[in-house]
């Protein structure tokens, strides 16, 4: 078999396309595999056959043959169509404006889902900026394909870009788990731009949304929402997190004062009051938490505090969760403890988003598990340049998007 009938049948070209010539050049080590085409062409507008106007040589990188850069390399004519005037016409091998053929791309892109951009770069020759466009142009084909998805339960929380105060939110579908809708930002217009970007049959489809108490996000969603106040929901992590910071100052303030005196026996056990201990593995600290929290200290009993309110997600009734988490509040409140009277008062303010989590059993344990899966990505990265790459590495990783070229089967 002679080399252009090799590659003839190894690139699938269809009519018009054929290979021309085959070259194999030691010195660059790559094979440039060159195809040409007779007759009019499709224009890529309507698709009428038009008559060439003019021609532009380009070129593709290709899959490697053995240790060899395989480069493909055509005169793509223009075409002049009566109705939309001249245009570059398509090839059935690559997308417009693309380096690389949809195989090739392809392969990056599986690359880039195992590893950094950096590595990628590496491992094939490239340039950054050349694998970085893969993935740019394969964020960009994968949001224009996704089709309107109805989805009754969101969660919606916020993600450090950098180091700094620089946040993105995020915004997730609690039962598809993968990500939805990105932006710069943690205040109300960055989750404004999510409800915007739907129609009112799917809004008035969302039926729980799960966040923190952020009072940005509360007021964007009841700008937008019909009936907000019975879908917006507070979960367990985010309760449990507020309690623990609650717990923690009472710790740091005790901790202080009982050094004045000479004793420290809360010398560090911050992680142990935050822990569940149910996790803790190590049988010396879970028998220094068991004498800790036994002992008559403002920490064990913010400690005591925090506990029985994680005990309150099991009501099935909303009037009976909320006279159990009034009679919590109203214990909070008399312990003469200033951060869980603060954080009682917090829950009292939010405590309708807390009962419809507790009655639609939701969590934002997904958000969370997506938000460790964003972090790993940055440090996978060793950080982003700026905000929009960020941006498409998350929705490239984590949004469930159709990323490959639509001809990578064909080529």
């Amino acid at each position: 078999m002679r080399d252009r009938d090799l590659y003839a049948k190894i690139l699938g070209l269809p009519a018009p396309w054929r290979v021309e010539d085959v070259e194999l050049d030691r010195e660059a080590r790559e094979v440039r595999v060159r195809a040409s085409s007779r007759g009019k062409m499709p224009c890529p507008e309507c698709g009428r056959l038009s008559p060439r106007h003019d021609h532009r040589e380009r070129r593709w990188r290709h899959l490697d043959t053995c240790q060899f850069q395989t480069i493909l390399v055509a005169n793509v004519p223009r075409v002049h169509c009566e109705e939309h005037g001249v245009h570059m016409a398509k090839v059935p091998w690559a997308e417009p404006r693309s380096p690389f053929t949809a195989m090739f791309e392809a392969l990056v892109i599986d690359w880039l889902l195992a590893a950094n951009t950096s590595t990628v770069s590496d491992l094939l020759g490239l340039t950054w900026d050349e694998v970085d466009g893969v993935q740019q142009r394969a964020v960009r084909r994968g949001l224009e394909r996704r089709q309107p998805e109805f989805h009754a339960r969101i969660g919606v929380d916020e993600t450090s870009a950098k180091k700094g105060h620089n946040y993105m939110t995020i915004v997730s579908s609690i039962d598809g788990g993968h990500v939805l809708y990105v932006a710069e930002g943690k205040d109300g217009a960055a989750l404004d731009g999510f409800y915007e970007s739907l129609n009112r049959e799917r809004l008035d489809a969302i039926r729980v949304v799960a966040m923190d108490m952020s009072n940005a996000y509360i007021s964007s969603t009841r700008r937008k929402l019909s009936d907000a106040d019975a879908k917006i929901a507070f979960d367990k992590f985010h309760v449990a997190q507020l309690l623990g910071q609650g717990v923690d100052k009472v710790r740091k303030h005790e901790h202080r004062e009982l050094l004045e005196t000479g004793f420290s026996i809360l010398t560090k056990t911050k992680y142990l009051w935050l822990m569940n201990p149910d996790n803790m593995k190590d049988e010396t600290w879970k028998d220094v938490f068991s004498f800790l929290k036994d002992e008559a200290l403002k920490t064990s009993r913010a400690w005591a505090i925090k506990e029985h309110a994680m005990s309150l997600w099991h009501y099935v009734s909303p009037t009976w969760a909320r006279k159990g988490w009034k009679r919590w509040i109203g214990w909070a409140v008399r312990s003469r403890l200033e951060p869980m009277k603060k954080a009682a008062h917090t829950i009292r303010n939010h405590l309708g988003g807390i009962i419809n989590a507790i009655i639609h059993k939701v969590t934002n344990a997904g958000a969370e598990s997506l938000n460790a899966r964003i972090q790993k990505i940055k440090a996978m990265a060793c950080g982003f340049r700026n905000s929009e790459r960020f941006r498409n590495a998350i929705y490239f990783h984590l949004g469930a998007l159709d990323l490959y070229p639509a001809t990578h089967t064909d080529s």
